[in-house]
Order: C-alpha cells, then structure tokens, then sequence
C-alpha cells in the first residue's frame, strides 16, 4: 500500500505544480501568462523535486512514471509485483492532480476560449511541428537520456539527489523538449489529458487523441532501453 499512496502524492504533487504552471502560462488574466521556455523547464523540474521528495517520505521509490517503473522492472531494478500498485498510484495522483489545477483556475478558463489558451496544452504536451515518426524518436531519446541518468543516481529520493531529478528534468526540457513539450511521462500525459476531455471545463478544445499515442509509447519504449543498456553496461 505504501507504494502506491507514495506514487499517489507524490504524482499528485508533480501534476499540480506542472500543469499549474502550464495553466498560469496560457489562460488569460494570469500573472505569469506568455512567460518562457526556461520559466516552464524550471517549474516542471521542481514539481518533479518535490512529488519525488513526497513519495519518498511515504513509502514509494518516486518513480511518478510508468515509464521508469516498467523500463525498471523489464530489467530486474524493479519487483514486478509493485508495477500495478505503482501505475495505478501515478495514474490516479495525475488526474487528481489535474482536478485540483482546474478548480484553482476556474474563473481563468472562464474568461479563455479555446482560440487563446484554453487547450490541452495546458495539461497534455503537443509537437511543435507534427510528424508522428520523429516526434515518437524525439519522446524516446528524450526518455532515454532521462532514464539511463536517473539509474545510475542510485536511490534518488535520499537526500539532495531529488534536486538533482529535478535539475536533470530542466535540462532535458531546455536540451531535447522543445520538439515535443518533453513529457517523458504517460501518467503525466494521459491522465490529464482524460480529466481535460471528460470534465467540465468552461470554453476547452479538443483533446487531441490522435497524438496520445506518442507520449505514451515514447517514453515506455525510451525507459525500457535506457535499463536494458544499463544492464549490458554493467
């Protein structure tokens, strides 16, 4: 149970401060709306700092990530028999999460069409130029890199190594994420997604199924190598 309330929170809070940002940088009458690239690298590193930090404290490895715990336990890093509980911890922390931010920006979505702002950018990623072959490869590496990293970190919930996490998601996001929004993720991705299509949402657009895909896929099939390399290397 610790494992998946850990993964729970710990997504939750990643979830909050990420797509928090996301709704603070597009919906009209925000502060922070039209801010940069560095302002949302950095504000998703640190959400991943603290959601780690928190899953941590309650039991959990602080993968917030399916595609961590599945490239993990292809490879024998991760028991198998924690993968369900862990998903199902970070697919549940990241629609509530995603919750949370709509109910905090309510009257902003409100006062935004989705011809302004209003879209599933806020909470899902997108391609900068679509094209479904590369954008996959661009999730991937992306994922890789990330991942591969994030082992050879040991256990990254001690200490100061969940800044760490967090410095290494902004330099991905600055190095490799502006091709398709980094997400690196499918919790972080799809759950949102969900709670943007389903919930009643003042003026929202479309979804954009038809991309879904290639956040999901990516990052599992870049965790996955990522581990494998890490065991031929050793």
């Amino acid at each position: 149970m610790s494992g998946f309330l850990g993964e729970f929170l710990g997504t939750l809070i990643l979830i909050v401060f990420g797509t928090g940002c996301g709704a603070a940088v597009n919906l009209k009458n925000s502060y922070a709306k039209g801010s940069n690239w560095l302002y949302i690298s950095l504000a998703w590193g640190m959400a991943v700092t603290f959601g780690v930090y928190v899953a941590g404290q309650f039991g959990a490895q602080g993968h917030l990530n399916p595609a961590v715990t599945l490239g993990f336990a292809v490879f024998g890093f991760f028991p198998w028999s924690q993968v369900l509980p862990y998903i199902s911890g970070q697919l549940l922390g990241a629609f509530v999460g995603a919750i949370f931010v709509i109910i905090h920006y309510y009257p902003h979505f409100k006062e935004t069409d989705n011809n302004n702002g209003n879209s599933v950018g806020i909470f899902a990623t997108g391609p900068s130029i679509p094209n479904g072959l590369f954008n996959f490869l661009s999730e991937t590496i992306a994922t890789f890199f990330f991942v591969f990293t994030l082992i050879n970190l040991g256990d990254f919930t001690q200490g100061l190594k969940p800044l760490i996490v967090g410095l290494l998601i902004m330099v991905i996001g600055q190095a490799l994420g502006s091709t398709t929004g980094f997400a690196l993720n499918p919790a972080r991705d799809l759950a949102p997604r969900f709670a943007y299509s389903i919930l009643p949402i003042p003026n929202k657009g479309g979804a954009n199924w038809s991309y879904a895909w290639v956040p999901i896929c990516g990052p599992i099939i870049g965790g996955i190598l990522a581990a494998g390399l890490q065991v031929i290397l050793k």
